[in-house]
């Protein structure tokens, strides 16, 4: 298997942005959090992965748009950065789910049917403890929502083994989107409860920690270049 720097890179810097936010260490996660993302997008630029141009430039595009998200998200407790955050992972989710409809992604009902269920929810909540951020994130729900359809569509990865709609990641890094976005789909859904419910300093951070560390796995399997070759690509 050949060695593959940028992605080392990524997850050190996300293992340091991760100890940051459990323990207080703002600068930590201002130094190693807006490298997360630039280090995957070399990745993607650098890889001999038969990546259509299109493709390429999606996966480029999205990843622009989070690495603006993420630096916005270093202090989540500003509703203001939050929903400016929040507008950017929209750019980002668009720019994900216009990549696997390329792929011949569309939504099924086993998938659509709980997420349009956990929005709505999602929303609800949101209206009722927290009418000033409701709106903005409700919207950037229904992007995130359509993203996570599209990479759990079994059709990305035919081969794969699938249950109750969702393809259990194996070899094949396709097989590997759809466990992708439930992650970052929870890791969102972290966000919401931590805005609502986190009152303590204690509390707040180990739930940031969890935020981060679910994202940047996340990140770490929709944005794999082998994962949207035109081929699979040798090991």
């Amino acid at each position: 298997m050949r060695l593959r720097p940028f992605r080392l890179g990524f997850l050190a810097a996300a293992a340091i942005t991760v100890y940051g936010a459990v323990t207080g260490r703002d600068k930590l996660q201002w130094v190693a959090k807006p490298l997360m993302m630039p280090l995957l997008a070399a990745d993607v630029a650098t890889s001999d992965a038969a990546l259509d141009d299109s493709d390429r430039a999606l996966l480029l595009g999205s990843l622009s748009a989070a690495t603006v998200g993420d630096i916005l998200l270093i202090d989540p407790d500003d509703d203001r950065r939050l929903i400016a955050g929040a507008s950017a992972f929209a750019v980002m989710q668009t720019g994900y789910s216009a990549l696997w409809l390329r792929h011949g992604a569309r939504p099924i009902a086993a998938n659509v049917v709980p997420r349009v269920t956990a929005w709505l929810g999602a929303a609800l909540l949101m209206r009722a403890k927290a009418p000033t951020v409701a709106a903005p994130l409700t919207a950037y729900g229904a992007t995130l929502g359509t993203a996570a359809v599209l990479a759990s569509d079994p059709a990305l990865a035919p081969e794969a083994e699938n249950v109750a709609g969702l393809n259990i990641p194996g070899a094949d890094p396709r097989s590997r989107l759809g466990f992708g976005a439930l992650l970052f789909t929870l890791s969102d859904g972290l966000i919401v409860l931590r805005r609502l419910f986190a009152r303590t300093e204690g509390s707040r951070r180990a739930t940031e920690g969890v935020i981060l560390g679910t994202y940047a796995a996340a990140q770490y399997l929709l944005a794999d270049p082998r994962a949207h070759a035109k081929s699979l690509p040798r090991k």
